[in-house]
């Protein structure tokens, strides 16, 4: 049975870590990225190294460009906040960080930009804070298992699939768990048969949602209202994706519920529920979710009836299990008039102090700064 408050035991408040007979645990948080979501994990990465704990942790920042070079970034937080103006980017300032060369060490090293190599010393967990294709989907997991280097959230299974929408429905249907009707289109067969195509997405109904398959943060998707609205989302989403989503829009309240692991193989966590409620004309798109526009407000913890809340967090968890999951995921629902359908399973939600990741376990009982110890706890008892 899910539970959906941690308990003291879960947390890492036991030893004095700022003893000076403790060792700090060494945090690589990697961070940045080639996808389309690069400001937004740059923007993660400023929230974490603001409220990381420095008496049990040192750390190491590392940053991946848009072109994916691996830099040694400053400790600072601010040089990573959000800013509807200037978004946050990973700079190439030269450096370029090197990967243990076996899983026999842990020891990291930087070439700096005068071309001078040093060690960075060893490293006991990488938080990768990575969000879309290149980091969220399995690519950089599957690096980090062939170094050796224990690591924060879902493995390889559970990214890729957690990544690609189509392959996170067959999982859950297969599973026995409601989703949205929906149809794949790959980009050739669209620039080859935009009528035939076009005819089957639209059996669907009125209105649809259009989306690319491996992206997230609402990048590239519309709502279409209409047939004269639906070529310019295919391209919009093609631009991020050769595989796209075409979705019935489900309607019913938006509600999210966060999953932790459970410590030691024990059942998933769940936390309370946050709702997301939107004007009636809008969606909860890419601007509503990080710059503040107007037309969504976040809820947390929502208003449910406790047998409503008990169900949604029971279907989370299955959720969580049926892709394989570790370590964290937001699993997101529709409450219809028929029951819970879930839309999307992120294994690498938003985790902005703002974001409902974190809103919702502080709504249960687990602070910001808490719940980063509690990650890495799990990234470091984590079996690959």
């Amino acid at each position: 049975m899910a539970s959906t408050e941690p308990t003291a035991t879960t947390r890492l408040d036991s030893v004095d870590a700022s003893s000076p007979e403790v060792a700090r645990t060494v945090v690589v948080v990697l961070f940045g990225g080639r996808s389309s979501e690069h400001s937004i994990s740059c923007a993660t990465a400023g929230g974490v190294l603001s409220a990381i704990d420095r008496t049990r942790y040192d750390v190491v920042p590392v940053g991946i460009t848009v072109d994916g070079a691996f830099t040694l970034q400053p400790d600072d937080a601010k040089r990573f906040a959000l800013d509807a103006e200037t978004l946050p980017t990973v700079e190439d300032n030269g450096t370029r960080i090197h990967w243990p060369e076996s899983s026999t060490t842990r020891e990291l090293t930087v070439t700096d930009s005068d071309g001078s190599t040093r060690l960075l010393g060893e490293v006991d967990v990488v938080f990768p804070i990575l969000h879309g294709p290149f980091g969220e989907d399995g690519t950089v997991q599957g690096l980090l298992e062939l170094t050796g280097l224990p690591y924060v959230g879902a493995g390889v299974l559970a990214s890729s699939l957690g990544m690609d929408k189509h392959f996170t429905k067959t999982v859950l249907q297969a599973a026995g768990l409601a989703v949205a009707p929906w149809r794949t289109v790959r980009r050739r067969d669209w620039d080859a048969e935009p009528e035939r195509v076009a005819g089957d997405v639209e059996a669907l109904g009125y209105p649809l949602f259009v989306k690319p398959a491996r992206a997230g943060s609402s990048v590239g998707v519309s709502r279409v209202d209409s047939p004269t609205e639906l070529g310019a989302a295919m391209a919009k989403a093609f631009v991020e994706d050769h595989k796209v989503l075409v979705e019935s829009a489900v309607l019913g309240r938006e509600i999210e519920c966060a999953v932790l692991g459970g410590r030691d193989g024990a059942s998933p966590r769940t936390s309370v529920a946050g709702e997301i409620v939107l004007a009636s004309d809008a969606f909860y798109d890419f601007e509503s979710k990080y710059l503040g526009a107007p037309g969504a407000d976040l809820v947390c913890p929502a208003d449910l009836a406790p047998d409503e809340l008990a169900e949604m967090q029971r279907l989370a968890a299955l959720a969580f299990e049926a892709i394989d999951g570790t370590g964290l995921a937001r699993v997101d629902f529709f409450l219809t008039d028929g029951g819970w359908v879930i839309n999307e399973v992120n294994t690498m939600p938003g985790f902005t102090p703002i974001s409902m990741f974190p809103a919702c376990w502080l709504a249960s009982g687990l602070s910001y700064p808490e719940l980063i110890d509690e990650l890495i706890a799990l990234g470091l008892e984590t079996e690959r």
